[in-house]
């Protein structure tokens, strides 16, 4: 309701004179002592109010509970409605929902929880399946899976037909194993875009770490290179000391423990003492005399006393 519709209807009088009853109904469905004060009233309608009372149940701050009375029309008597908690304009309120497909964020997945990938997940593609079968002129065809076996029986001196397994060596299936599509689903291009961009972020050439680096991952020793079309950009970190150790990095990332960084300098050692033999250092047995004293004879004193 309104601030406008509440002002523009004058609350019928038996209506909002029934505080006592709305306080009761209110009291009977809430617990005991969590009604507080008579806060107001909302104009709902020909002779329907709603009387609101403060909540005073702890969690609920702000909140008060609502109920609803009416009269029928040409009646004396005022009959419940309904008794509703609702919240207040400032009350304490929980916040939005958000699906768990948007609350979870890395590191959240812990020992035994499951994470179900949607079958509609842009970064997934439907991987080799064997229902597609290769054009004839296909390199791994039908015709040149039997020149294989042909090939392979000159060598065996058996007919494929008497081989205890067939070479599978040539068949669609076989190069999809060797290069990894025998799966349900692999990586797709936006899969793959997305975890590069990643990758970039955390470990690449433009961290704190990486600018301060004597040289690039590119020329590391540790450095051990991932197969596929991503190893023209990321590799892996070996090196224990690293702060990437175990951890995807740019070949243009870069930290202190590069194998080739420079080695660091020993301390100098000090010379060694020299002793000049061919000369003697006076050492004097007592302490100079005070320089400061003026010792007076003779002749000072027959100056004094003239």
């Amino acid at each position: 309701m309104s601030a406008a519709t509440t002002r523009s209807r004058t609350p019928d009088r038996l209506c909002a004179e029934a505080v006592e009853l709305a306080r009761a109904a209110a009291e009977e469905v809430a617990a005991p002592g969590v009604v507080g004060e008579h806060v107001g009233l909302v104009v709902e309608g020909d002779r329907v109010v709603t009387h609101l009372f403060e909540c005073k149940e702890p969690g609920y701050r702000g909140w008060r509970w609502a109920v609803t009375v009416a009269r029928a029309s040409r009646a004396k008597v005022v009959t419940l409605d309904e008794t509703v908690l609702l919240p207040g304009p400032d009350a304490l309120l929980a916040p939005e929902w958000v699906p768990w497909s948007e609350r979870l964020r890395p590191g959240d997945l812990g020992p035994g929880d499951l994470l179900p990938t949607d079958a509609e997940d842009l970064r997934l593609e439907p991987g080799f399946s064997g229902e597609d079968m290769p054009p004839p002129n296909s390199a791994v065809s039908e015709e040149m899976a039997e020149l294989v076996e042909a090939e392979d029986a000159e060598v065996t001196g058996e007919a494929p037909a008497n081989l205890p397994v067939a070479p599978s060596r040539g068949s669609i299936a076989a190069v999809a194993e060797e290069l990894g599509m025998r799966r349900a689903r692999v990586l797709s291009r936006y899969g793959l875009h997305t975890a590069a961009d990643r990758w970039e972020e955390s470990y690449g050439p433009k961290t704190q770490m990486a600018q301060a680096a004597p040289a690039s991952c590119v020329t590391c020793g540790f450095l051990v290179p991932l197969a596929g079309s991503l190893r023209q950009a990321f590799g892996v970190c070996s090196n224990e000391f690293s702060p990437a150790d175990g951890r995807v990095v740019s070949l243009a990332y870069g930290c202190g423990a590069h194998s080739e960084a420079a080695v660091m300098p020993k301390p100098p050692r000090p010379a060694p003492p020299v002793l000049d033999e061919t000369r003697v250092d006076e050492l004097p047995l007592r302490p100079a005399a005070d320089s400061g004293s003026v010792e007076t004879e003779g002749p000072a004193e027959e100056f004094g006393h003239s």
